[in-house]
């Protein structure tokens, strides 16, 4: 069987990807920081027939991230799919003329380099195998600026930079960097998290383009 460790995860979009491939023969890890809601969603996932397991990291916390892949690599071996989704909190977000040093510093930190500590403990196994998949999930405001999300918009857009280069430096290597921007407010138990599942899924597969801007008329 495969595996996705789907970091970020919590019981909206992460839960739909982690539905979605676990329903398509993938075994799941859960990482995120709270231990017990990660616990709920693998007994929900078990009810459903998927095999699914909860690592807890912070991803503010590169060794925490470290020590919860080798949890994964060990409980699993290879990883064949990365998907990084984290949402801060709302009271983290700073519209443009309240972005500060520290503020955008702590978006930087928790979009980009907790990006960049997951990707390093997996691309290096995928570039060995010639294999893999790393996907990104971010904000709208990843490709259209949106005063309100402004620091949070500088620390995505450049993540956003970083997975277009990754999906050019790794194409001849048989590994696939791609990204899904989301330009709508997603409403708990709507279906939207379900269909924008079934998008990431797609994009897998076919591996046909790097990115995918989610709209109104697409879910």
């Amino acid at each position: 069987m495969k595996t996705i460790a789907i970091v970020g995860a919590g019981a909206g979009l992460g839960m739909s990807i982690a539905k979605k491939f676990g329903q398509n023969g993938f075994r799941v890890a859960l990482i995120a920081r709270n231990e017990e809601k990660l616990n709920r969603l693998v007994i929900e996932l078990d009810q459903l027939g998927i095999e699914a397991a909860s690592f807890q990291a912070d991803i503010l916390n590169k060794e925490q991230i470290e020590k919860a892949f080798a949890a994964v690599k060990e409980k699993y071996g290879f990883i064949d799919v990365l998907e990084y989704s984290p949402t801060p909190s709302f009271d983290s977000v700073a519209p443009t003329l309240e972005v500060t040093e520290e503020n955008a510093l702590y978006q930087f930190q928790y979009n980009v380099l907790g990006a960049l500590s997951s990707v390093k403990q997996v691309l290096p196994d995928m570039l060995d195998k010639q294999r893999g998949a790393l996907l990104f999930t971010t904000g709208g405001a990843s490709v259209h600026p949106v005063p309100r999300m402004g620091n949070v918009g500088i620390a995505i857009s450049g993540l956003r930079n970083y997975i277009f280069n990754l999906n050019s430096e790794l194409a001849d290597n048989g590994v696939y960097a791609g990204h899904l921007s989301i330009g709508i407010w997603m409403q708990p138990n709507s279906g939207v998290q379900d269909k924008i599942a079934d998008i990431w899924y797609d994009m897998y597969t076919k591996r046909d383009r790097v990115e995918e801007f989610i709209t109104e008329d697409k879910v």
